[in-house]
């Protein structure tokens, strides 16, 4: 992988990111194909186009299936009103959300032919649970080495659901070179890999959970109705794709690592869904936190709007990673199972130590071969780009 290029600021954009903007916008200006319109009966017939109104409802409640509308309704009109969207930006809200329409259906059809794969019985999940930046991939890929567990695939987060032949991990790793050219900063923020064992962000994204959309767009509205709103639908959902999955990789008797920043929002419901789980819960420095998240988001929110603003920025996920923190202990106040808690860095000063405590905690069994894997993932991972991440963003806050 070529070496990651400067940084300027935290609002930078790659030369990729603002030819691109121009020529999208000098398509539409000059007629060649019409702007992609963010409303939702034109972005269904997209999404939904091939597959039959069965598909939408199949292994979901009425409950789900309206949740999902209004869902959409709500997210379509935050994305018209308030995102101040570039032509980049409103491109790819549009691909993210026919997507997610797409995904929906094709989930729906596969559950018709394939009687009762939604649910596929499971051994409980080990839950990692903590802020965005507090050290939760680390943690997620330590235990997901561990051949007595199993881990979700990027490329099946990506793509659930499988294709003859299955051009999924081709389909992205392309999608991960294109996104590479338009943030080039982003293996700096996060270690990707098409065949990875990566977090489930795409499951929850294609059920409109918020958690992949707020960090890349300004969506007040549909932040402010998504936190309020009870999210039992979107883990009802989750639950069903990862039922599914555990059925398609034949790995339903191992323990799935699971983890994703937005957990810690969701605790309670996700818990509400796999209330045998074990949890570990990774904590870090709060100003370390809200510092590496203001990097990974603007990173994100600057090549999508020209407005993205920092103050702004910090404003709202300073609220957000306080909104978590109390989230995250009322769900645990509330659990009886087994939780282990590690620092982030003490993590970093000693991995095996920890390792060792949190199977303790848990009342797993670490191996030998445990032990071997986790070297091996340990070695992978210094050799990441992402470590480099710390330096460049706490040069840029302090200028």
């Amino acid at each position: 992988m070529a070496s990651t290029p400067h940084r300027p600021h935290l609002l930078a954009k790659s030369r990729s990111a603002v030819l691109a903007d121009r020529a999208i916008a000098a398509i539409w200006e000059k007629g060649l194909h019409a702007q992609p319109p963010l409303e939702v009966e034109p972005l269904w017939r997209i999404g939904a186009r091939g597959f039959s109104p069965e598909d939408e409802a199949f292994g979901r409640s009425a409950q789900d299936v309206a949740d999902f509308r209004e869902r959409l309704d709500l997210l379509c009109r935050s994305l018209r009103e308030e995102a101040d969207l570039n032509s980049l930006g409103h491109t790819m809200a549009y691909g993210q959300i026919t997507s997610a329409i797409r995904v929906r259906h094709s989930l729906g059809r596969l559950w018709r032919q394939k009687t009762g794969i939604e649910k596929t019985p499971i051994v409980a999940p080990i839950i990692v649970v903590g802020q965005m930046r507090a050290g939760t991939t680390r943690m997620h890929r330590l235990l997901a080495a561990d051949p007595a567990h199993a881990g979700t695939c990027l490329y099946h987060a990506m793509n659930p659901v499988r294709s003859f032949p299955d051009w999924r991990p081709l389909k992205t790793w392309l999608g991960l070179s294109l996104a590479r050219k338009i943030n080039p900063w982003m293996d700096n923020m996060h270690p990707f890999g098409a065949t990875r064992v990566d977090e489930e962000l795409p499951w929850l994204a294609h059920a409109l959970s918020p958690a992949a959309l707020e960090a890349q767009y300004r969506i007040p509205s549909y932040v402010a109705f998504s936190e309020a709103r009870d999210a039992a639908p979107v883990y009802a959902e989750f639950e069903r794709m990862l039922r599914t999955d555990a059925a398609m990789m034949r790995n339903a008797a191992l323990p799935r690592v699971l983890k994703c920043p937005q957990y810690a929002e969701d605790l309670a419901a996700l818990l509400g869904r796999f209330p045998d789980a074990r949890v570990v819960v990774t904590r870090r420095c709060q100003d370390e936190v809200l510092a590496s998240t203001i990097s990974v988001v603007a990173s994100q929110m600057a090549y999508q709007s020209d407005t993205a603003d920092l103050a702004e920025i910090e404003l709202e996920w300073r609220r957000k990673l306080d909104l978590r923190d109390q989230r995250v202990e009322a769900a645990l106040n509330g659990f009886d199972g087994p939780v282990s808690e590690v620092e982030f860095n003490d993590l970093g000063e000693d991995w095996v130590k920890q390792i060792a405590r949190v199977y303790r905690e848990l009342g797993l069994d670490l191996t030998e071969a445990a032990m071997a894997a986790m070297r091996a993932e340990q070695g992978r991972a210094q050799r990441s780009p992402h470590h480099g991440h710390r330096e460049s963003y706490s040069t840029l806050v302090d200028a």
